[in-house]
């Protein structure tokens, strides 16, 4: 068609899973590729993603996949659904450094093409000239994409925040941004995350300050958990660490790996090389300052690791401190909760950003929110990257700064060129989980079949019958998490299987295929008469 659109994917009406498409003239533009977690709404899964099938059944047309900056829920699904996109992926170096790594994992590293653009930069994929603005935000090199086509310009802002101080990067190019303004924007899609907290977001520079003085006053071990990707942060406690006499260690994979992309770009020069997990436990315990993954609860993180005390290399306990340098993403707060309450159980001191200045946001809060509209002037507002109130509360703003917002869902058409915005359709989104290698509906299914067996739980049977399907022996039952193997439950089931499949006509019980439906019948009866549930039940049978 020709026409400028813009469909999420995902990332609209919830914090996490960013895939953002721009349709231009029948081309095809993607922005952004995450990850979000399960959460307790899905407790079958560790990680999902959006689901690709709508952008796949037309990547003939789509030009190509830019990812904004290097946090997960912007990059993390690339590996996961490059296969189905095949396209070329447009990013930063540090960015592109990360993807290297998680591409490398996915073995997907020689079919991929990088293409690597420095903010600031301009480049052309077919009907969308794109150029790339530096923004401060909680990863180096980070981006906003300004969108030109022929039927207007789009800003895409990605993540971002105005921090006069970020530490490592430049500040946001506000002369960038006022200088697209006066050329004219016509809509501006951008971050919702804070758009209900009054004020400034705060900068790193006033992070480090705090760090220092924090850590110079602790005895013990010290644990620090933030994003693996902040580097200023990552940087901040190191130094601290360091000015306070201890040695600093990183604990988890994806530390590790950011760090050394880190490196690759120049980054992290004032920091001498951290210890390795095998050294760190030989050091005195008031030497030693480890950073590690898991601030948001992560169940095979290093501090979940570490704070059910089965982590191979560390471990904690009175009279040592762990800090989490972060917030709680909506959604991750059961699981926070629970490490933290481990730790405190060993007799470690639990120091968050609610009580202590460790952490300020990467996001924009309402001050400069209204500060990027007067420099943009974008005619139309799009809210995205936020829960529902999140968007609302920013449409609000954005209508008091003088731009028209239109409110949208995963999935929503909308048409930007003409003479005013709408929403014009839509297209088929949803979700899948991550299950190793392979990706899954989130709905009915496999995933389906395990929330069941979670929630209702799970019986099998097991018996061998002979020519004329008379039960040989007696039958095994088990019904783990329901009745106790020890107990009288699963023989007195074996029993009434037995007996209820012996009650058969006999040219039922001829039939393999109608024996094992009719048993797992008798099977379902039989529980219930016990039980206020109904449990998966499967049947294995053997005729001899």
């Amino acid at each position: 068609m020709n026409d400028l659109a813009f469909i999420p994917l995902g990332g609209t009406g919830e914090i996490g899973m960013n895939l953002n498409v721009y349709r231009c003239d029948g081309q095809l533009l993607a922005v952004d590729c995450g990850i979000g977690f399960g959460g307790p709404d899905n407790p079958a899964v560790d990680i999902m993603v959006p689901d690709p099938a709508w952008l796949a059944e037309r990547r003939d047309v789509l030009q190509a996949l830019v990812i904004t900056h290097a946090h997960e829920d912007h990059v993390g699904a690339v590996a996961h659904l490059w296969p189905s996109l095949r396209c070329p992926v447009v990013a930063g170096p540090f960015v592109s450094a990360v993807l290297r790594r998680k591409l490398a994992e996915a073995g997907l590293s020689q079919e991929v093409q990088i293409i690597t653009i420095p903010a600031p930069g301009r480049r052309s994929f077919g009907a969308f000239d794109l150029e790339f603005l530096r923004v401060a935000h909680s990863v180096p090199e980070a981006s906003a994409v300004a969108i030109r086509t022929r039927h207007g310009m789009v800003v895409h802002t990605g993540d971002w925040k105005l921090d006069p101080y970020p530490l490592i990067g430049p500040p946001t190019d506000e002369a960038g941004f006022a200088r697209l303004g006066e050329e004219g924007v016509l809509a501006m899609v951008c971050d919702s995350t804070n758009a209900m907290v009054e004020g400034h977001s705060g900068s790193e520079a006033d992070v480090r300050r705090n760090f220092a003085a924090l850590i110079r006053g602790l005895k013990g071990r010290v644990a620090v958990s933030c994003f693996s990707t902040n580097l200023a942060r990552i940087e901040s406690i190191a130094l601290a660490g360091i000015a306070a006499g201890r040695d600093v260690a990183l604990f988890g994979r994806s530390l590790r790996n950011a760090v050394q992309a880190a490196r690759e770009c120049g980054y992290l020069s004032a920091v001498p090389d951290f210890l390795s997990e095998e050294e760190a436990d030989s050091l005195p315990d008031d030497n030693l300052l480890i950073i590690c993954t898991g601030s948001q609860g992560e169940e095979r993180s290093a501090l979940a690791k570490i704070a059910a005390d089965t982590h191979p290399n560390i471990s904690l306990g009175k009279g040592d401190t762990v800090i989490f340098s972060s917030r709680m993403i909506p959604g991750n707060e059961r699981a926070i909760l629970r490490v933290q309450d481990e730790l405190s159980r060993r007799g470690c001191r639990v120091m968050t950003a609610d009580d202590h200045a460790v952490h300020v946001s990467g996001h924009p809060a309402r001050d400069e929110l209204k500060r990027l509209y007067a420099l943009v002037k974008p005619r139309f507002a799009i809210p995205v990257h936020g829960e529902w109130r999140h968007l609302s509360e920013h449409a609000a703003l954005a209508r008091d700064c003088g731009a028209e917002p239109i409110l949208i869902e995963d999935g929503d058409l909308v048409r930007l060129s003409g003479n005013k915005p709408e929403v014009a359709g839509s297209v088929p989104v949803g979700r899948l989980a991550v299950d190793g290698n392979r990706l899954l509906p989130l709905q009915g299914g496999l995933i389906g079949a395990r929330k069941r067996m979670l929630f209702n739980g799970i019986v099998m049977a097991s018996l061998a019958v002979d020519g004329e399907g008379r039960v040989m022996g007696r039958p095994r039952v088990s019904a783990p998490g329901l009745f106790d193997a020890e107990g009288p439950e699963p023989q007195q089931l074996a029993d009434e299987l037995a007996r209820g499949i012996n009650d058969l006509p006999k040219g039922l019980r001829r039939e393999d295929d109608s024996l094992a439906e009719a048993a797992r019948g008798v099977l379902r009866r039989a529980l219930g008469r016990r039980l206020r549930k109904r449990p998966n039940v499967e049947v294995h049978l053997l005729r001899v």
